[in-house]
């Protein structure tokens, strides 16, 4: 079972200190006074629910990577499975650019490893029924590169070759690119 919590250390929980609620109701106040006080009471509000709001926002986010790519945090690396801003988007009904801004910055720990969120969005090649992500390819080029002859290595176009004999169709253009 995936568990995701949310650190919240680096973001502590606000609340609107109970002196300032009692001088709203305080009757010796004047209208003036009362209006300021309603004023300012209402901007703190609307930040603390603005900030419990990203909270969310941001445990959903990663709640949505977590099942996007639980066989990643099962199996490894080999298993991340390509994943875009807007699948995860269409997933919590948000804008792409949501996602986007609630992974900035952000990272994860997991069992596996501590990870960028953004690491976990990868461009993806269909390998039969399954869709294998950039790292994947990435990793079955190292191992032809290690077990071909060092005398006469493995072209570009023969990586290909051997990635479509795996149903991944990558062009010789990405495979020197990966290669790199």
């Amino acid at each position: 079972e995936l568990v995701v919590k949310v650190n919240d250390v680096s973001a502590p929980r606000l609340r609107i200190n109970n002196y300032y609620k009692g001088l709203l109701k305080n009757p010796d106040k004047n209208d003036e006074t009362k209006l300021y006080l309603e004023k300012k009471l209402d901007s703190a509000a609307f930040l603390i629910k603005s900030i419990e709001q990203r909270r969310d926002t941001i445990k959903k986010v990663i709640t949505a990577i977590a099942e996007s790519q639980r066989s990643f945090f099962f199996e490894g690396v080999g298993d991340l499975r390509p994943l875009t801003l807007k699948t995860i988007a269409e997933t919590i009904d948000v804008h792409e650019s949501t996602v986007s801004r609630a992974i900035r910055g952000k990272y994860i720990q997991t069992p596996k490893g501590t990870f960028a969120l953004k690491f976990f969005f990868k461009r993806g090649y269909t390998q039969g029924e399954e869709d294998r992500s950039s790292d994947a390819i990435k990793r079955y080029i190292k191992e032809f590169i290690e077990q071909e002859d060092k005398k006469k290595p493995l072209s570009d176009q023969k990586l290909s070759e051997l990635l479509q004999e795996k149903n991944l169709d990558v062009a010789r253009r990405t495979v020197a690119k990966y290669r790199e």
